[in-house]
């Protein structure tokens, strides 16, 4: 469990294809010298388990999932990546509820500058939007944000200049690919909702026609 805040950035050494999994060597001298073998860290918002670790870099093992699933596949010695230690359970919760577990990707559309601070639009697939709301919270390469719109075909965070100088986000551009992990706790409701007053047929699962006006009728306000 993470909380989007991140530690530190670290870079991609080598990716070494080794039978179904890719290697992942990451140099992160911040942190690398505090981890353990079987330690999780999340790599630009994916979690993954250390394999090895020394003073300055770490290993971790990426299965045939993580590589579609995530931009993590598409990456190249050099690339940037945005780094997290699984939280404390003793400490504060900054941020919000992260697993770690990477829904699918979005699309950097457009970037606006206001001063200090951005404005970033995504494009991304409806069953990713769907569970985005607007003031709800985001995972965007790993970082929590906050949501500022929530349309039908895209959605757009703001991002403060802290977050801009601590992490990769600064750097993205129009066209970059990112990680996305929606709302922990949406994603439970919706399920719930979905086989509450979804329908079956045979094995075939029917589009649930669940409305607002519905959940008004339901007492749900």
């Amino acid at each position: 469990m993470f909380t989007g805040l991140i530690e530190t950035t670290g870079v991609i050494e080598s990716i070494l294809p080794k039978g179904d999994v890719v290697e992942l060597t990451v140099k992160a001298p911040a942190i690398a010298g505090e981890l353990r073998d079987g330690d999780s860290v999340s790599l630009s918002g994916a979690c993954s388990t250390v394999t090895y670790c020394d003073a300055r870099t770490f290993r971790v093992e990426m299965m045939p999932e993580t590589q579609k699933r995530t931009k993590l596949g598409t990456l190249r010695s050099g690339s940037r990546l945005n780094l997290e230690r699984a939280m404390r359970v003793d400490s504060r919760l900054d941020g919000h509820l992260v697993a770690g577990h990477v829904d699918g990707t979005a699309t950097v559309k457009e970037i606006e500058s206001f001063g200090a601070t951005r404005k970033i639009y995504f494009t991304a697939p409806e069953e990713l939007l769907c569970g985005i709301v607007e003031k709800g919270s985001v995972t965007v390469d790993g970082v929590s944000l906050t949501v500022i719109d929530a349309e039908e075909n895209f959605f757009s965070v703001g991002v403060i200049p802290a977050t801009l100088a601590g992490s990769t986000i600064g750097e993205l551009r129009g066209g970059d690919t990112v990680n996305i992990e929606t709302d922990m706790i949406g994603k439970y409701i919706k399920k719930y909702l979905e086989s509450t007053f979804g329908r079956k047929n045979g094995d075939e699962k029917v589009k649930n026609t669940l409305t607002w006006d519905k959940l008004t009728e339901y007492g749900w306000s």
